[in-house]
């Protein structure tokens, strides 16, 4: 027996309940006797009780290896290739509603992704509008201010420089906002350079001083740089807003897997993670969405938390094959 279906037997026969253990050695023992749909049927049904149990696949596999240990030692040796060909039916059988759900998962990941992706393509194009076309409004707007101030006195002349202060300071919002939908630079220079942008920004808009550091030497798929800008974004929002830090460090890299790992640290108050990721507050839900962005893709999110000792939320996406 290996390792893994050693521990996974340990497990199983520690714990405090065997039903399922008695249950399927019945059942397999009955395939063994007579295969059948039907006893074909039970063992399905065994492995889908199982999973919506919480049973692993390791677990199934060493209650699988240690009844058909038992069983195989009172069979006859011209028995023992039709007893294991039953055998792996029945296993394989049990395993269907493992590998059912392995499949859903796939597809809803695949069609999360396709969904990030639309998305994406709907903020781009929102945010060069804001900025492109907003800004063609705003300076046919000047154009005008002066050929109608040279029409009146003082006191219009006064009010048409306070409105082009107004219009200034409405194209930076403008800009500061399309920046915030899908900064142009994330497209055009890559991830590095949107997050020392984004670092930038968040650390002159309030009293946060952003950090970032680097080892990438290549570019990443537009997904991956895409994911990780909108976690970085969320990560430096929430310390901004709830954590009251003073400093924070973006980190990028590859660890010893080649996986691309990103790393975003606080010197905040901290937080319960587990409390937060229960809640329905608007912290708990950006961290719900930086795990659903990362599955997208294939990634990881680890989150290290605790009230007065700051804050590391870590993303691991692994390494294309």
């Amino acid at each position: 027996m290996n390792e893994g279906l050693a521990a996974a037997e340990f497990r199983r026969t520690t714990s405090s309940s065997h039903e399922l253990d008695l249950e399927y050695a019945d059942a397999l023992k009955a395939h063994l006797r007579d295969p059948s749909e039907g006893t074909l049927r039970r063992g399905y049904e065994l492995g889908r009780k199982a999973f919506a149990d919480g049973t692993g696949i390791l677990d199934m596999a060493a209650i699988h290896h240690a009844t058909l240990r038992k069983v195989l030692r009172r069979a006859p040796r011209s028995a023992l290739e039709e007893q294991l060909h039953r055998a792996d039916r029945f296993f394989a059988e049990s395993l269907s509603p493992f590998e059912m759900a392995h499949r859903g998962s796939r597809e809803a990941l695949t069609t999360l992704r396709h969904l990030n992706e639309t998305m994406e393509r709907e903020i781009q194009r929102i945010a060069r509008a804001v900025h492109d076309e907003a800004g063609q409004l705003f300076d046919a707007a000047r154009l005008l201010i002066p050929g109608v101030a040279t029409e009146g006195g003082p006191v219009l002349q006064e009010r048409l420089r306070e409105l082009g202060a107004i219009l200034d300071r409405a194209e930076q919002e403008l800009r500061r906002l399309s920046h915030d939908l899908r900064p142009m630079v994330l497209d055009d220079l890559g991830l590095l350079a949107a997050l020392q942008v984004l670092a930038d920004s968040v650390s002159r808009r309030g009293k946060l001083s952003v950090r970032v550091e680097s080892s990438l030497e290549d570019r990443l798929p537009v997904s991956i740089e895409t994911a990780l800008y909108r976690i970085v974004q969320e990560a430096l929002t929430n310390a901004a807003r709830h954590s009251h830090a003073t400093r924070a460090k973006v980190r990028l890299g590859r660890n010893a897997n080649m996986s691309v790992v990103c790393a975003i640290e606080d010197d905040g108050v901290g937080f319960d993670a587990a409390a937060v990721l229960s809640s329905k507050g608007a912290r708990g839900q950006g961290v719900v969405g930086m795990r659903e962005r990362l599955s997208a893709v294939g990634g990881t999110l680890r989150i290290r938390s605790r009230p007065g000792a700051g804050t590391e939320i870590a993303a691991e996406i692994p390494a294309k094959p």
